[in-house]
């Protein structure tokens, strides 16, 4: 790169303490000298509760700061509010449950994206278990995040692991969706929507982030209404502009999937890990056809807390020197 590169880091953050981890983390980036690094902090809280972490740790940070309070409990509205502030080349998402990234996860992210031009690029998101974690999750690796190819194109994504080029025309003036800011599904929506409109997603392999499993989502129940709602969303998607005819095919042909993964569920009913992984993609199957019938996504998150206009707070910070 030949000239002065600025990156947004996005992290929405709601009442979790390792979102110290995740700042502390990106303070060992390698950052080449003509690059500008900016971290943008989405407090989803009705209060604002991770303000004073950030201001605590920002005069020992060495790069920008900027924290926004963009309450509540909708992740849509965090999402969006990093979208809002930021002003450089590209914008990364990442979780504030990402306990690491690598020390060259921002020169391996810039690399793709400058290679392929892209106006998205994905980076997997790997599960960290702790040891009280069923056997058959952990050695499974339920909780990773991938892209998925269909005919060898990214065609949807996730925001956990995530670059964007703000200057991109299918980028610019995108917002992810309210409604889905409580019930999941947002990022699936809003890439989708990308892909729909022209836009390349493309994969950076070399720059994963690692995220802890909390206690509460290393369960089957947990896995269960995730790949639910995933199905809502992808079978919501998909019955877009349809017909008839061809939503009840694609209804059959889902009916067909579930079915199939039932079977093979029965199949392997003494492999614990394999007889539960054809039973989630069973399960998801069925969210497919329920959101191609129309039903929304269930709710998942939040509460009935009535959202406020987001306030920016700058921090004064160091910028990061060669």
């Amino acid at each position: 790169m030949n000239r002065a590169v600025r990156i947004d880091i996005g992290i929405c953050t709601f009442r979790r303490p390792q979102l110290e981890q995740t700042l502390r983390s990106l303070a060992e980036l390698q950052v080449p000298p003509q690059i500008g690094l900016r971290v943008i902090v989405a407090d989803n809280d009705s209060a604002p509760s991770a303000r004073a972490l950030v201001y605590a740790l920002a005069a020992g940070l060495p790069f920008e700061m900027l924290y926004v309070h963009c309450p509540a409990s909708n992740i849509s509205l965090a999402r969006n509010a990093c979208l809002e502030a930021a002003n450089g080349d590209f914008l990364i998402f990442m979780d504030d449950d990402q306990e690491i990234v690598s020390s060259d996860w921002l020169t391996e992210f810039l690399s793709v994206a400058n290679a392929t031009g892209a106006d998205a690029v994905l980076a997997p998101v790997l599960a960290i278990y702790d040891d009280a974690a069923p056997r058959w999750m952990r050695e499974g690796d339920f909780h990773s995040t991938y892209p998925t190819l269909v005919d060898g194109a990214i065609r949807t994504g996730y925001s956990g692991n995530t670059l964007l080029r703000l200057a991109s025309p299918v980028v610019a003036g995108r917002r992810f969706s309210l409604p889905l800011g409580r019930s999941g599904g947002e990022d699936t929506d809003y890439f989708t929507r990308l892909y729909r409109a022209g836009g390349r997603i493309a994969y950076a392999p070399d720059a994963p982030a690692r995220e802890q499993v909390p206690a509460h989502r290393a369960s089957f129940s947990w896995l269960a209404m995730r790949r639910f709602r995933s199905g809502q969303t992808h079978g919501r998607l998909a019955a877009e502009g349809r017909s008839l005819p061809a939503l009840a095919r694609e209804s059959l042909l889902a009916l067909a999937k579930a079915g199939y993964c039932l079977g093979s569920a029965l199949l392997s009913i003494a492999s614990t890990g394999s007889r539960n992984r054809h039973i989630l993609r069973g399960i998801l199957h069925v969210g497919v056809i329920v959101g191609m019938l129309g039903v929304r996504e269930i709710q998942q998150y939040g509460d009935d807390v009535v959202a406020e206009e987001p306030m920016e707070a700058p921090i004064e910070g160091k910028r990061h020197a060669a």
